[in-house]
């Protein structure tokens, strides 16, 4: 972003400070509008025809800008792989320590590299290589999905297993209020009898 004297356009449109627009000028008047309001000149939009530039105080510009650039990396989620390594030849115990952490590493939002390494004659037994990494697929169950199926590259099999996102929880519903009762008063009140008219005998 070039500003000041690094401006190097023939001409430029200027906006100010408030935003107002001050039309189309030379980089040397609008500097010096800027320099007597004490700010800067900043080009903004340089493949603009003309360029487009705003007097501001560039400084504090960077500052804002470096705090919202702060502000986005701390709200932004960064999602690792991380890789649980198993053998052909693993026990039980070991393979669920291990798919342990993996359901822990889903749980925190990051992805799971499942990986079996085949050693000399443990090749010609790759069938119980992807026994292992399709049991700890089926054990993650709902925790994650995968990602890449197990496939070999060289004498390695491995798995990408995907966290899975979490589901929003529904909103309550709404409570609706029964009508309220009449008072007791009220419903106890006798009704008035009719009051009979006397008639006058002749």
């Amino acid at each position: 972003m070039r500003t000041n004297e690094k401006i190097r356009a023939r001409e430029i449109r200027v906006i100010d400070e408030n935003g107002e627009q001050m039309g189309i000028m030379a980089p040397f008047d609008a500097l010096k509008v800027a320099r007597e309001r004490g700010l800067d000149l900043v080009e903004i939009s340089p493949n603009a025809v003309p360029p487009v530039c705003r007097i501001q105080d560039y400084g504090k510009y960077l500052y804002e800008k470096d705090k919202s650039d702060r502000a986005a990396r701390k709200k932004q989620k960064v999602i690792v792989i991380k890789e649980v390594k198993f053998s052909v030849t693993v026990d039980e115990h070991d393979y669920q320590t291990k798919k342990n952490m993996a359901v822990r590493f889903l749980g925190d939002g990051d992805k799971v590299k499942a990986s079996l390494r085949f050693r000399g004659r443990q090749m010609a037994h790759r069938d119980l290589g992807y026994k292992i990494i399709n049991r700890l697929i089926m054990d993650i169950g709902d925790a994650g999905i995968v990602e890449f199926m197990p496939r070999m590259e060289g004498t390695t099999l491995h798995a990408i297993i995907a966290p899975t996102k979490k589901a929003e929880a529904p909103a309550p519903p709404k409570k609706v209020e029964a009508p309220a009762a009449p008072k007791a008063a009220e419903a106890a009140a006798p009704v008035p009898a009719p009051v009979a008219e006397t008639v006058p005998q002749a």
